[in-house]
């Protein structure tokens, strides 16, 4: 979502939500969906991360609230002019559903940026990564995602390097509580997706979250947020982060198994790591990257378990 995530995404949601195409079903090519189900996940998580490193670049012009409310406003404007949900017919636990789903959306993304303000991208995502990592863990309630979760601990106790010496301790507490908010906002983006058609409920939520901050953004930025450039630039980071990555991801997940799909999210730190390198030039040490590489594994190990969990559920029973 977040950048992730984002944001960052409602990855969850929209893997439980959408079947995955049947084995054998022929695979179909053409427009967006020429780069293949998988070569679509991985843009959308590219432009995700991008996404976020152009996002740093534009917090001296505007802070990160400044960023936050420009990306959140953005993206809600044009989910809602593609979606156009309709807002009649709807019970009012809809309704808390989808202001809750907006709430952790707006913590998600504010608590994120001020992250990155502070530490790189690549430990800030990855940091995140640990909040839907132990739901994940959690859910599961299998004996083996416990050594994924010290896996997942070791590698953050490698990235701090022993007591995040290394690491502005505010940021790391802002990227931890972004984490927090992702696997909230995870919950509520489910319960949205069934109470809602498509991707109603994520417009909707969307423009609750951009709602939200509009007062922070305004506080904290003033008439900065209303540059011609800081506008273009805050319009470029929520086409990346947001309106782009949603797209790719429903079209991938039209073809693409659920559990592929989340062992692909998993990557995100290394690609965010990457972005950073590459657009901020943050480069990492041999224990960061060694760090990162480890709570991908865990994410990784984590999803794998779940799904072997789901497959043993449904296998059938051998005929007497």
């Amino acid at each position: 979502m977040t950048a992730a995530s984002s944001a960052s995404t409602s990855h969850t949601a929209l893997s439980a939500a959408t079947p995955a195409a049947p084995p054998g079903a022929p695979r179909r090519f053409g427009a967006p969906g020429s780069l293949g189900p998988v070569g679509l996940v991985l843009a959308g998580g590219i432009s995700v991360q991008f996404g976020g490193a152009l996002a740093v670049t534009l917090m001296p012009r505007a802070g990160a609230p400044g960023v936050v409310t420009l990306r959140l406003l953005a993206a809600a404007i044009v989910l809602l002019v593609v979606c156009r949900p309709r807002l009649r017919g709807h019970s009012r636990a809809d309704w808390g559903t989808v202001v809750a789903f907006g709430i952790a959306m707006a913590a998600m993304n504010g608590l994120f940026y001020e992250a990155v303000a502070r530490i790189p991208l690549g430990p800030a995502v990855t940091l995140e990564v640990l909040g839907p990592l132990a739901l994940s863990v959690l859910a599961s309630r299998r004996a083996l995602n416990a050594v994924w979760a010290g896996l997942a601990l070791l590698g953050v106790f490698l990235l701090g390097g022993g007591g995040f010496s290394d690491l502005d301790p505010t940021g790391v507490g802002f990227a931890l509580g972004a984490g927090a908010m992702w696997a909230i906002y995870i919950l509520f983006s489910a319960r949205t997706g069934r109470r809602f058609p498509q991707a109603d409920g994520l417009a909707l939520a969307m423009a609750v979250a951009a709602l939200l901050f509009l007062p922070l953004g305004i506080t904290a930025a003033g008439t900065r947020l209303l540059n011609p450039t800081t506008v273009a630039l805050g319009s470029a980071v929520a086409l990346l982060s947001s309106v782009l990555p949603y797209t790719l991801e429903l079209l991938a997940l039209r073809r693409l198994p659920a559990s592929t799909f989340a062992i692909l999210m998993s990557l995100e730190p290394a690609v965010a790591a990457t972005a950073g390198f590459l657009v901020l030039g943050q480069s990492l040490s041999w224990t960061e990257a060694a760090a990162i590489t480890l709570v991908i594994a865990a994410s990784i190990g984590a999803v794998r378990t779940q799904v072997g969990r789901g497959k043993a559920r449904v296998e059938p029973e051998p005929e007497a």
